[in-house]
């Protein structure tokens, strides 16, 4: 995977050229954190870009190449697509087939069980909730594949703007949990799809 740019802080201009050098030498690329105005740009100066509106995330991909599944993102609520669309978009470009389970956050836990068969055969899950935190703890437990924590910032007052989830994942009392930091979902992505590359590589050894 070639650098990845982060779009938050550069302007447009500096966004294309950066771009433009990158597609140079690689065939593929992902522009995370991307404002309206530069996705404007980007588009019209690279006509093959793709703009993935939820995860605010401009991809381009010009050679095909073999996507095997083994990541599954989940999402607790609606307003955690952001992040969890921007750890799929990554895992995707990188060369993966991800699988989305949203919406399954612990107020209706009946329907994260409804997902539990899919969810075992994962090798990598990125989990993503705010408010408290919880979902990551409880997926941790019924699965035995790594679970990826993302908090994010989305929740009431008590929750500091992702600082109560990000301290809960922390202090997960079931095993096999990491975290990123607050809304990174990029990290995540990337993570999920070194754990599921190194997995297969080493199944096909």
């Amino acid at each position: 995977m070639p650098e990845v740019i982060l779009g938050l802080g550069k302007t447009p201009e500096q966004i294309v050229a950066i771009a433009a050098a990158l597609l140079e030498r690689a065939d593929r690329l992902l522009v995370t954190r991307v404002e309206p105005a530069a996705v404007e740009a980007l588009t019209a100066a690279i006509p093959d870009a793709k703009y993935h509106e939820i995860a605010r995330c401009v991809t381009v991909e010009r050679t095909a190449v073999p996507k095997p599944d083994g990541v599954i993102v989940l999402c607790a609520g609606t307003a955690d697509l952001p992040v969890a669309e921007e750890a799929a978009v990554t895992a995707e470009i990188i060369g993966n087939d991800v699988r989305r389970v949203y919406d399954v956050g612990v107020a209706g836990l009946h329907r994260l069980l409804d997902q539990l068969s899919l969810l075992r055969e994962a090798r990598a899950l990125v989990v993503v909730a705010g408010m408290e935190g919880a979902l990551p703890s409880v997926v941790a437990g019924l699965v035995n594949a790594p679970v990826i924590a993302v908090p994010t910032s989305i929740g009431y007052g008590a929750s500091f703007r992702g600082l109560a989830p990000l301290l809960a994942m922390l202090n997960s009392c079931a095993a096999g949990v990491g975290v990123v930091n607050i809304d990174n979902g990029f990290g995540a992505g990337y993570l999920a799809a070194s754990i599921n590359r190194t997995a297969l590589t080493s199944r096909a050894d």
